[in-house]
């Protein structure tokens, strides 16, 4: 049994989620300078310039690249062989989530009750999703995720019978009733199956996957080349103001479902689509 020091933990926590504000993935960078090459609107072209422009200060500087800067959500995979000591694991993430918010000075952005709306003043808790993995190894990835994005998400339970063509109908409806709101080019993180609660899970998962890269199966790769296209030709564009570039990426995960039902859920990021990974 490997051990692994909830310090360390902390440690690494508090890097990532200055990280994840400060630098944007090279993937994202890269899908941005294509796109404004590839842009024919002078307004959406000079638009995502500014974006890139903001990219370089952020990452100059060591300053948040967006002034939202998100709730962190935390994506665990811990090995089987693997055992946390000198602490609990999720104490361990908060603690980190908390330092580095307050040494990266990142807006606090989390209430303590959804209702009564009090600040908790260090961004935690994170929101947490568990895996149980082969091996000895532990892999934290931190995705700060801002509400710009993240309140023109949305789940549906299809009926089997809407099949692919519902899919895709639900995919570009969320994306052309978000608009400008998520403050595109965005990312577009779909998830297909399982049940309700497993279905916005996919498609929040399915946003930490490079944009560079699609999904290991061929129909559903097919899919998201298509629907991206889809997506384009809404003409929202770069902060709203009208061009080819609505979005980065569409993304897909996909699960096994029961024979009464077709969840789908959209989860929408704004470009930056901010993340980042460790491995203990």
């Amino acid at each position: 049994m490997r051990e692994i020091d909830a310090g360390l933990i902390t440690k690494e926590v508090k890097r990532l989620v200055m990280e994840a504000n400060y630098f944007l993935p090279d993937d994202v960078l890269n899908s941005l300078k294509e796109s404004q090459k590839n842009e024919k609107w002078d307004l959406a072209s000079a638009t995502i310039g500014k974006i890139i422009d903001n990219a370089g200060i952020a990452s100059t500087d060591h300053a948040p690249m967006c002034q939202d800067t998100g709730m962190v959500v935390v994506f665990v995979k811990i090995g089987q062989d693997a055992r946390v000591i000198n602490g609990y694991i999720e104490d361990a993430i908060n603690e980190g989530i908390r330092e580095g918010y307050e040494e990266g000075y990142l807006r606090k952005s989390v209430v303590k009750d959804p209702l009564n709306r009090v600040n908790t003043k260090d961004n935690t808790p994170g929101v947490i999703h568990y895996e149980i993995v082969p091996g000895d190894k532990l892999s934290i990835m931190v995705a700060p995720k801002g509400f710009g994005s993240e309140n023109m998400s949305r789940i549906k339970m299809l009926k089997p019978s809407e099949g692919l063509q519902g899919v895709k109908d639900f995919i570009l409806e969320s994306v052309e009733l978000a608009g400008p709101n998520p403050c595109p080019p965005i990312v577009v993180g779909v998830g297909i199956g399982g049940t309700f609660e497993k279905a916005a899970y996919l498609a929040k998962k399915s946003l930490m996957r490079p944009l560079d890269k699609y999904s290991d199966d061929p129909f559903y790769a097919d899919l998201e080349k298509e629907m991206l296209v889809k997506v384009n030709e809404l003409g929202i564009g770069p902060q709203g103001f009208g061009g080819k570039t609505t979005a980065l990426k569409v993304s897909i995960e996909h699960y096994p479902t029961h024979i009464a039902g077709l969840p789908v859920a959209v989860n929408i990021n704004c470009h930056a689509t901010r993340h980042k990974e460790v491995i203990l």
